[in-house]
């Protein structure tokens, strides 16, 4: 350990706060908080020295890159969760749970230091006297509110000065004829008039849906006893247009609720979290957020990271917030939502009943978003050429490889020892190129080196550099990079063969699971790239897909091996006079036990094999 990072580490207060690990070039590592700097910081190398569980991979990760630690101390462990949120959000580490494009969620403000106040999008949160509401996970969710509350309430969408009193126009724009707004640029509203309306923007907004009917029936009923008819059915219309839409999300079980639900999604390194927002029985939002989650980061510290980080920037936050697991900071997160809310504020798990069902509703919600955010990403061909670019950067290639080959290892006690090998063009599966092999070697089914050099002496036999036409060259055409899932032992195993049969110029790079590292030959320290790197996630799909390749391979394997019985291994015997046995004996057991010119009779025996059979049977 490095003199000053040691004496820092002693000298740490045993006081709440935020911590950064930074690495020799001063990047941030990670962010954390911590009820006592000086326990939570040291436990990282206690742990590290012990090679406890849990998450000693990603400990180690982080700890072998820190250079130095600050901290901050702070007087509660709430303000130390607000100081992390906002640390994360402004250095983004590579190590810590992160919102996706967190800097420009957006919200609805309600401007309301002007005479007439305004309604409208923004991503800027300013102390500037306005309101908001938020955050939205993205625009089409603002604007599907905007269309919604504009179509019930006319509010002005200008943006020049009006004061009460005065006449900002002559004559008013096209909205006040479509009866948009209420013009009060021209003084057809007074102040008081247009604040109503504006307080039951902000009513509806909160999710309050049944304040804004109760408050618009009494007026209706006001202006039918004042003989205003129009103007009564123009609220009827509002009434029973709020009332379309509280019925579509009308839930009974949750009457009088008030409650976030938050679901969790994950795949690789990246997680989608669904939220749905319960106010009064009925659900007045539901958002899907991405994150940028490290595969090392157990489920419920990815949970308490985005509910840390949303509810940092929420402008509402409920009683009950449900999620789908326990978390370990559960009472430090209560405490810091209570302080946000100003009223206590409680995390609980569904068990049972309609909560675990909307539950289990979020959670496929959130997978089914997650998957459709890879195939997305997968379409598009500029960031896919954008990855293979970087990971010809990352790696000294002469260009982007654009055909890759990956092979991977897969057995059960050195049994039924089967590789596989995928190939991605451009970024994309070629499934018609994959091939599997089975491990013929009885030695190397027993060593995952010497698996790999099978299957690449197989793989590349007669081919040669060089050798244009030649049959294994038009059947297979040349990699561009080959990955091995694996470390340095395997990059050696492989450039040895590669050696062998004069290729040794072909890109090679092991990948290793355990901290994501490519191991380049003949370079002693591996490559890491940035957990949210494009060309990180093209290698880990390239890795995952040869090994749900050759998995699936080892699993039909140990099926049929499981069902065979003797006759699979009787010499000489196929299906086809397996069948016949079985048509005229019925079973092993009376082919046994018969003699052997009753077996040579069978068609398609003879006399030879009919004694040939016997002699397998009674070994």
């Amino acid at each position: 350990m490095i003199p000053e990072l040691q004496a820092t580490l002693e000298r740490l207060p045993d006081r709440p706060g935020v911590y950064l690990m930074r690495d020799a070039r001063g990047d941030v590592l990670y962010v954390g908080k911590a009820q006592s700097l000086r326990s939570r910081v040291r436990s990282y190398w206690q742990k590290q020295a012990a090679g406890g569980p849990g998450d000693l991979h990603r400990i180690r990760a982080v700890i072998d890159r820190v250079a130095d630690v600050e901290y901050t101390l702070t007087d509660s462990v709430s303000e130390a969760l607000l100081l992390e949120a906002n640390l994360i959000k402004r250095y983004r580490p590579r190590f810590n749970v992160r919102l996706k494009d967190d800097k420009s969620y957006p919200y609805i403000k309600v401007t309301m230091a002007d005479d007439f106040p305004r309604v409208e999008r923004t991503r800027k949160l300013v102390d500037d006297g306005s309101r908001y509401f938020g955050p939205y996970a993205s625009a089409s969710s603002v604007d599907e509110s905007m269309n919604l509350i504009r179509r019930l309430f006319p509010f002005r969408t200008c943006t020049i000065l009006i004061r009460e009193g005065e006449r900002a126009l002559a004559r008013p724009c096209l909205l006040y004829h479509i009866k948009r707004c209420q013009g009060p640029c021209i003084g057809a509203v007074s102040r008081e008039a247009y604040a109503a309306d504006i307080a039951q923007v902000e009513l509806f907004l909160e999710g309050r849906q049944d304040a804004v009917v109760r408050g618009l029936r009494r007026e209706m009923e006001g202006a039918s006893e004042r003989l205003e008819f129009e103007r009564a059915a123009s609220l009827r219309d509002k009434v029973r247009s709020i009332e379309r839409t509280m019925e579509a999300q009308k839930m009974a079980a949750f009457a009088r609720t008030e409650l976030d639900l938050v679901a969790l999604a994950r795949q690789d390194s990246q997680a989608a979290v669904q939220l749905f927002v319960v106010r009064a029985g009925a659900m007045v939002g539901r958002d899907i957020f991405l994150l940028d989650a490290p595969r090392e980061i157990p489920d419920d510290e990815v949970l308490a990271s985005f509910l840390q980080q949303y509810y940092t920037r929420a402008t509402s936050i409920p009683r009950q917030v449900l999620v789908p697991q326990a978390l370990v900071d559960r009472d430090d997160l209560e405490g810091f939502l209570g302080q946000r809310r100003g009223a206590p504020v409680g995390l609980h798990v569904p068990r049972r009943g309609e909560k675990r069902e909307l539950m289990e509703l979020a959670t496929r919600n959130a997978t089914e978003t997650l998957a459709r955010e890879h195939a997305r990403w997968l379409a598009d061909h500029g960031k896919t050429l954008a990855a293979l670019e970087e990971l010809a950067a990352a790696l000294d290639l002469a260009g982007p490889p654009m055909r890759i080959e990956c092979y991977d290892i897969s057995t059960l006690q050195g049994r039924e020892t089967v590789g596989s090998m995928v190939v991605f063009e451009e970024g994309r599966p070629r499934t018609g190129e994959y091939r599997r092999f089975r491990i013929r070697s009885a030695s190397a089914a027993q060593d995952d080196f010497a698996s790999h050099q099978e299957v690449l002496r197989r793989r590349f036999r007669g081919t040669r550099s060089g050798e244009e036409g030649s049959e294994e060259e038009r059947r297979w055409s040349m990699p561009d990079l080959i990955v091995i899932d694996g470390g340095r032992g395997q990059v050696g195993a492989a450039l040895e063969v590669l050696g062998e049969i004069g290729m040794a110029d072909l890109p090679l790079v092991g990948l290793a699971k355990e901290r994501e590292e490519l191991f380049l030959p003949g370079r002693s320290d591996p490559v890491l790239l940035p957990v949210t790197s494009p060309a990180l996630y093209l290698v880990q799909r390239l890795r995952d897909e040869a090994h749900r390749f050759a998995i699936a391979y080892h699993r039909d394997l140990r099926a049929k091996r499981a069902v065979r019985s003797a006759f699979d291994d009787l010499p000489g015997v196929g299906p086809k006079r397996r069948a016949a046995l079985l048509r005229v004996f019925g079973s092993l057991k009376r082919v046994r036990d018969a003699p052997v010119e009753q077996v040579a009779a069978v068609p398609g025996i003879g006399p030879a094999m009919a004694a040939r059979i016997k002699a397998a049977l009674e070994d």
